[in-house]
């Protein structure tokens, strides 16, 4: 009986013991990480009107592509889960529904535009995923207090209104601007920032129009901004109907000075389309170096991005400029997951992307970084402005932004 007893308790002991060094071994692991795995889900328009955004997702997956080839993330593979969106709010709640509840992804990745991200805005903050690097410039990406769980990245775009606005004081100080804009929170964002940086001047706006995301052409709009003796026109239009709006400008004989928001700035998606004779001398705002810039052409970083490229995306347009933001973004979240360590819940992945102190990404321009807090959920703040030639981006002006 007492040897019984005896070994009961040995037996007690040690079950406590193995017990207590899984606990101790253990990692803190939220849905979606594994000692071998983490699973990102993404949602994209693939298809319809807004595909050209599609190279942003594509850039993504490849960069994630060498990340596994080189051996992962302190060890884990990268499962990047992306399903086509068309830019529907509905089909991306029905896409963050099916990644949250079924596939059970740790966290969101630069879901893009405006209105989808708008869709699943609260749906992600009720569940608690991270919404992380959105694709999309809206100042509503960076509420920490009342959307703790979702974070922009890009330049928003009333800084970028406010960018625009500077430097049409500075260069055109006696413009009648025509602004055509989204209407959606992005394209209010641009009209905000723009009558910010006029300040008193604001009258120098003198036309305006919007467009819905479900329309054929913009022709009619530029029309009438034409008729309104506007000479500076900006573009804060996706990239279909910016190609539109350059277009048709040049088929009216109008010749204003022409600026495009940086998200429909790509030569490959935009400026192509368009024809490359109707752009000559747009301009734009940038925070990251142009393959396409002959100043870069020996630039380490761009011969690595490039030797990337042409592994990772055979076939695909190298003067798209959504590739190498898609490539950086990539690089970004990488970069919250390393620092993330073993620690993978949710709660962590959010801590460190809002922990990133002065992040130098090689294809960032000089003086450009990446910065976050606990009250700063705006990742990139400063751009400077950049002018097409007919053949690249050519960098002019200072650097603007905080």
């Amino acid at each position: 009986m007492k040897i019984a007893i005896k070994l009961f308790k040995t037996l007690v002991v040690t079950a406590g013991l193995a017990a207590t060094s899984l606990c101790v071994n253990a990692q803190p692991y939220d849905p979606g990480a594994t000692d071998k795995e983490i699973k990102i889900g993404n949602t994209n328009p693939y298809s319809g009107a807004f595909s050209a955004y599609g190279s942003y997702g594509k850039a993504q997956a490849a960069y994630f592509k060498k990340i596994n080839d080189d051996g992962g993330i302190n060890g884990r593979k990268i499962n990047f889960i992306s399903l086509d969106d068309g830019f529907s709010p509905p089909k991306t709640l029905e896409n963050a529904r099916k990644l949250v509840e079924q596939e059970k992804v740790l966290f969101f990745f630069a879901t893009l535009g405006t209105a989808p991200n708008s869709a699943i805005h609260k749906y992600m903050n009720q569940k608690k995923v991270p919404q992380l690097f959105v694709q999309t410039g809206a100042s509503k990406w960076g509420d920490p207090k009342n959307y703790p769980w979702t974070m922009g990245w890009q330049p928003n775009y009333i800084s970028e209104g406010k960018v625009f606005a500077q430097a049409i004081l500075d260069n055109q100080p006696n413009a009648k601007i025509a602004l055509l804009y989204q209407n959606d929170d992005s394209g209010k964002d641009l009209l905000a920032g723009l009558e910010m940086g006029l300040g008193d001047k604001k009258g120098m706006l003198v036309a305006r129009e919007t467009y819905e995301t479900t329309d054929p052409t913009v022709d009619s709009q530029i029309v009438k901004l034409k008729a309104s003796g506007a000479d500076v026109f900006i573009h804060g239009s996706g990239p279909k109907f910016a190609a539109q709006s350059m277009k048709k400008i040049a088929e009216l004989g109008w010749k204003p000075v022409q600026y495009v928001w940086q998200v429909s700035s790509s030569i490959g998606a935009v400026l192509s389309p368009a024809g490359i004779d109707n752009t000559l001398g747009l301009i734009t705002s940038a925070f990251s170096k142009d393959p396409t810039d002959p100043q870069w052409k020996s630039d380490p970083a761009i011969l690595e991005y490039e030797a990337w490229f042409k592994k990772y995306l055979p076939g695909a347009d190298p003067t798209d400029s959504f590739y190498i933001q898609g490539y950086m973004n990539a690089q970004t979240v990488a970069h919250v997951i390393k620092q993330a360590g073993n620690n993978l819940t949710r709660e962590n992945i959010m801590k460190q992307a809002a922990s990133i102190n002065d992040l130098r990404l090689p294809l960032l321009l000089p003086g450009v970084n990446v910065q976050t807090g606990p009250n700063d959920f705006y990742p990139i703040e400063r751009m400077q402005l950049t002018r097409f030639d007919g053949k690249a981006w050519v960098l002019f002006g200072k650097t603007y932004g905080n």
